[in-house]
């Protein structure tokens, strides 16, 4: 059983200032960083750490190439990861000494993959298979209706919102996972019991998460409301703890584990994740998520 993650790969260029740069000011940066990036090559490291056979589908510059052999290290199959003259997708990061960043993000490779690129990706999978994708890449609504084509279940995280989520295919989607701000904006309403009920409603073909931070998290299923407490850990860095828990909880969850076991699989990583700086280099290894979940299962 495989996972077809169809996702960006960024390159993040962090920049230490000590303000953010001002409308004709020049200032120097105090320390400068490379790093991968992108919800969705987060995704990827997140499932194969967690032991999923997982096919990243994406893009980026033919210069870039080592940091597709940075996914492969992690496990990552990147067969479906093209190279092309299209620049890679990157964000500029700005960090100050408070931790307030300021962030330019471009596209690019990201937004080239087109309906040819799911189809030759989904060409040889089979019905057990999952597709994950996120809303950093082009043709979401083809890897949508095509995956529900082949009878493949598919999980969505509508990471970044916008208001082009509204108009994909609802009905293609198996399992939809958002954050607290995600779930309001998709709904339209602001109390919890108000989007539960939502979801209840005009979601009640698919299963719902809802990551809820140091609350938790929240599963609709099957008629259902299944609530798993958040670890309590010192959190230095939350950047990629919900691709933490969305690669935890769906390589567990795929291979039939139940529901409240995957989501404090899930919530163990995403809280090892927050204990650590930066993204994809705080995901934890199956032995350290082993070793908390036993140390915390009292």
């Amino acid at each position: 059983m495989a996972i077809i993650n169809f996702g960006s790969i960024n390159i993040d260029h962090v920049y230490q200032v000590d303000h953010f740069v001002q409308p004709g000011e020049t200032i120097a940066s105090t320390h400068y960083q490379t790093l991968l990036g992108g919800k969705g090559a987060n995704q990827s490291i997140a499932l194969a750490q967690a032991g999923a056979d997982v096919r990243h589908v994406g893009s980026i510059h033919q210069n870039d190439a080592y940091f597709k052999q940075a996914l492969i290290k992690k496990g990552v199959d990147c067969r479906g990861v093209k190279c092309s003259e299209t620049p890679s997708g990157h964000a500029i990061i700005q960090v100050t000494p408070s931790g307030e960043n300021a962030i330019v993000l471009f596209g690019g490779a990201n937004q080239t993959i087109t309906a040819k690129t799911v189809m030759a990706a989904l060409d040889d999978t089979k019905p057990a298979d999952w597709v994950l994708t996120q809303n950093e890449t082009s043709s979401i609504d083809e890897v949508l209706r095509q995956a529900q084509e082949k009878q493949l279940k598919v999980a969505f995280n509508p990471a970044p919102m916008s208001e082009s989520v509204k108009a994909l295919p609802h009905d293609c989607i198996d399992l939809l996972i958002v954050n607290e701000t995600e779930a309001a904006a998709l709904t339209g309403k602001e109390a919890m019991d108000d989007i539960v009920d939502e979801f209840k409603q005009q979601w009640a073909h698919c299963e719902v998460i809802i990551t809820l931070g140091k609350a938790g998290v929240m599963m609709l299923r099957k008629g259902e409301v299944i609530n798993v407490d958040a670890f309590s850990v010192d959190a230095v860095d939350t950047t990629a703890a919900g691709d933490t828990f969305i690669g935890y909880f769906l390589s567990a969850y795929s291979n039939h584990t139940d529901a409240k076991q995957a989501l404090k699989r899930g919530c163990a990583a995403s809280a090892i994740a927050v204990t650590r700086e930066g993204a994809a280099q705080s995901i934890p290894t199956q032995k350290e998520v082993d070793r908390f979940l036993a140390k915390h299962s009292g």
